[in-house]
């Protein structure tokens, strides 16, 4: 299967992190989106024109969270807690992550390279953060359940963001924050989003 991945893509991490978690090798292809022209070479590979999409024979599935619940399939439901109730929490917060947010993307863009730390939490972020931190605080432990799960592939990007804008969460949230960056599948992430932006 073929992974279409685009450069400083967070989605397309995040995808990454999914197929890596349950062990699905996938061959990547990187596009540039900085170049004016990159939604031509994108319409080649996925019909909506964004990133990620996943390509397998005549299949081409062209949305982040349609292709995490593609390889939970595909795995039989291991990027998911095992009860009903977990996986309908687990499947809001990534549909949650996947749609909302606004501020902090904007105001915090994602780089696989350093990004210089915020002197002052712009008063648009605010409600986002505390919304964050509740989510993180509600953890179990080191992972948001008793394994890791496609919630924290969502979340661990976020994590990453925040403190590459020097943005530490407090109590249980930093708890479950500092978790995730210190997650070795987290980092080899960030090492697998240097090496797209080198190779685009």
């Amino acid at each position: 299967m073929e992974l279409v991945v685009g450069m400083e893509s967070t989605w397309s991490l995040r995808v990454w992190l999914c197929a890596k978690m349950v062990n699905v090798d996938l061959t990547e292809t990187v596009i540039d989106l900085s170049l004016a022209d990159y939604k031509t070479t994108l319409y080649q590979h996925s019909p909506s024109g964004l990133v990620p999409a996943l390509k397998s024979d005549s299949l081409v599935i062209h949305d982040s969270l349609a292709i995490i619940e593609y390889l939970n399939e595909l795995t039989k439901g291991a990027l998911y807690p095992i009860s009903l109730e977990d996986r309908a929490i687990a499947r809001s917060l990534c549909a949650e992550m996947h749609s909302g947010f606004h501020q902090l993307r904007q105001q915090c863009p994602f780089s696989s390279a350093h990004s210089t730390a915020l002197e002052v939490i712009p008063d648009s972020m605010q409600g986002e953060l505390l919304r964050v931190e509740a989510i993180f605080a509600q953890a179990e432990g080191p992972f948001m359940f008793e394994h890791p799960s496609a919630v924290d592939a969502c979340y661990a990007i976020l994590a990453h963001r925040l403190q590459q804008y020097g943005v530490y969460l407090t109590g249980d949230a930093g708890k479950y924050q500092q978790s995730l960056l210190q997650w070795p599948l987290l980092k080899s992430a960030i090492k697998q989003a240097q090496q797209w932006r080198l190779s685009a």
